[in-house]
Order: C-alpha cells, then structure tokens, then sequence
C-alpha cells in the first residue's frame, strides 16, 4: 500500500510546496509549529483543498487538480485524529465509538465489530464512562477505536500527544506504537518533537516553511540530517557556518580551524554541525585546544560549554553534553572528534 504527495497552496506567508511516497509503515512529518504540517495532513484528508497538485492512495486518486478529481473527506477512507480527539462529550464510550459505523447497517455486525475494537484498545469495563470521566490515554484509545472500527485504509495522527500530561507520554509512546503496528496500513504522524518522531516512525520527511527538505528512514536521518533545518530539527546543538577545504577536509571561520571528514565534501556545503555527545577526551582526531565557558546541570547529564582557543569571542559557546558520572574533574585542554561525527549541511 502506497499514498503520493505532490501538493501545492498559497498560505500567505509562505507557500505550502510538498511532494513526497510513503509505503507500509509510520512515516512522521518533523517540523516547527506553522510549517504546514497539520495543513498537509488536511489537504489528504480531504478538509482543506490545495491549490494545484495530485493524491493517490494505493492507487486511488483523491485529488487531482487537471484531472477536476476531488474526492469528498467520506469516500477517501482515511482516519485522522486531530489533536483534541474531538470526542463527542455527551456521549459514552459505546456511543462515540458506534458513530465510526454510522454506515453499517447489520446491527449485529455493529455489535461484534464493537466488541472486537473494545478488547483490541482495552476499553472493556468503560463502555458508559463518557469522555470527562476517561484518563487522557482512555480518550486517546477511544478516538483511535472510533477511526479504526471504520477500517479505514490509511491512518493520520496530528500531534497524538500534545493533549496528554508529560507523565503520561512516555509511557504511552510504546502503547500506541504497538497499536499502529497493529493496524497494518500506512500512517502518517505529525509532530514537532524529534523524540516522538525517532520513538514512533520508521521514516521521517522534515518540513521547514512548507517545504518538504527530505524524507530519510529515521536513525539515516539522525546520522546524516544533510541540512541545517533539518540538523536542528534532529537536536543538533553545535552548528557552525562552513566551507570546503579539501575532498574530506572543511573550515569552520568562526572557530578558527578545520575538520577532517570521513564523508566527502561535496560543493555547495554552507555549515557543518555536531552532536553534543560526541565529543571526546581521548579522540585523536580533529583535536584542538578547548577554553572552559560554564556549564548547566540536568537531572541526569551535565552540559560544559567551551570555546576553540581560536573561536571568536562573538560567537556562542560550544555544546559538550555527557553523564554526570562521566564529567571529568578538570576541564581538559583539548578535545577530538571522529571524522565520522562531522556532519556536513548543504541547505
């Protein structure tokens, strides 16, 4: 199964410009707040219409703009779960779950499909509890059984977490991921959390101001984001204007020294970017004098912010980020990094 994105609107202050496949799986759209995110998820829904462009869902056109094909939100059989779940609030467990089978008419069929999607979200005990009464992973579950009693072909998730409490996230991720890979179709998730995004899909398309600026299975995408939106959108902390100096070799102006790379330097680099993690006081590689800033304590790890003995002084501190048992006692005077850790940006 298969769903073909080539979309184009105007939204004002930028234009919404998305074009990308996804296959069997989850496949997660990473981006800031107001990057078209939501918007896309809409325009294959079928709520909001694009400008011009094409939509196809295991061979099904959805919408085509030359073709005059647009078909209405109730006959593209796709799922969406807003971010509110939109429950119906007078209604009970049973009752919100019944509207996804409006369309079934068998009452008996309406009853063991209900019976089936009860025991497969762990909802039975609660079918007269009404949304109010349901804890936030209850009403999730709750609006995921209502989409998914309707069998939808393809489901969609805008930010399936946001309306939880922080405490209950972490714990729900693995509950809902096993649920999706239940599912068995294609889903598409958006959010604007890259832990949420590496914890839920096996593919992510990073999206900046209504461009989709690549779409890479996840851990390829963390190793090798290719962009500075993208390097940020990942968590990359150090970021660093770049130029090429050699088929493996890059400068960096701003910190007053260069970088062996084991990628090659392609033309067209504007910046390169490194993890917090991986700096190291044993590597011998692309190793230089460093000058202890200051630091900020976590729960759990420490960050030691320092400069490159040749950094100029109106550029920010560097990030070096480890556990608390790992600090060392003394700042060291210099610090390597592998050439392999060296990520090159092009956009």
């Amino acid at each position: 199964m298969s769903l073909i994105v080539d979309i184009h609107r105007a939204l004002g202050a930028f234009t919404l410009d998305v074009s990308f496949k996804a296959e069997n799986g989850v496949t997660c759209l990473l981006g800031a707040s107001g990057c078209g995110k939501s918007f896309t998820l809409k325009c294959i829904a079928g709520i909001e219409k694009p400008d011009s462009g094409h939509i196809e869902l295991d061979g099904v056109v959805l919408y085509d703009s030359e073709k005059h094909i647009n078909l209405p939100p109730q006959k593209r059989q796709v799922g969406y779960l807003f971010q509110n779940y939109a429950l119906f609030p007078n209604m009970t467990v049973r009752q919100n779950i019944l509207c996804g089978l409006h369309r079934e008419k068998n009452r008996a069929e309406k009853e063991r499909k209900l019976g089936e999607m009860m025991k497969l979200m762990q909802l039975e005990g609660l079918e007269n509890h009404r949304p109010a009464q349901l804890s936030g992973g209850q009403q999730q579950r709750v609006a995921l059984a209502r989409i998914m009693v309707n069998e939808p072909r393809m489901l969609m998730l805008d930010e399936p977490f946001s309306a939880l409490d922080a405490h209950l996230r972490d714990s729900l991720k693995i509950e809902l991921r096993d649920m999706l890979h239940r599912f068995g179709h294609e889903v598409l998730m958006v959010t604007h959390s890259r832990e949420e995004a590496y914890n839920m899909s096996s593919r992510i398309a990073v999206m900046d101001r209504g461009k989709l600026l690549t779409i890479k299975d996840t851990k390829d995408l963390f190793a090798d984001p290719g962009s500075v939106p993208a390097a940020v959108l990942t968590g990359c902390k150090n970021i660093a204007t770049a130029r090429k100096s050699g088929d493996h070799e890059v400068e960096v102006p701003d910190w007053g020294i260069r970088f062996q790379t084991s990628q090659k330097v392609r033309e067209g680099l504007t910046a390169i970017g490194i993890r917090a993690h991986y700096f190291n006081t044993q590597t011998q590689q692309n190793r230089f004098p460093v000058v202890y800033v200051e630091e900020m304590e976590e729960p759990f790890e420490v960050i030691l912010q320092f400069r490159y003995a040749g950094q100029r002084p109106d550029c920010p501190p560097v990030w070096w980020r480890l556990s608390k048992e790992k600090r060392p006692r003394e700042f060291p005077e210099m610090l390597g990094i592998a050439p392999a850790n060296i990520l090159l940006l092009y956009e």
